[in-house]
């Protein structure tokens, strides 16, 4: 059974990111489209409205299409 991924922004940087893990106190959220994970603490952690992650990950396609990453 695989879940559906879980977005968020880090409001201090206005990161957005993939929920990937709560460990230590922290949540670690990973780039869309991938990348080094970073640890936030939960209370800089909210949802990402889904046209912001829509945008995101059009804006990465996009990006990658351009430099000729596939």
């Amino acid at each position: 059974m695989s879940r559906t991924p879980e977005y968020a922004v880090d409001t201090r940087s206005g990161r957005i990111g993939e929920v990937m893990a709560r460990v230590g106190g922290y949540v670690q959220l990973r780039p869309i489209g991938g990348g080094r994970e970073w640890d936030c603490p939960p209370e800089s952690v909210e949802p990402a409205p889904p046209d912001v992650v829509l945008r995101e990950r059009v804006w990465r396609l996009n990006r990658d299409s351009v430099s000729g990453v596939t």
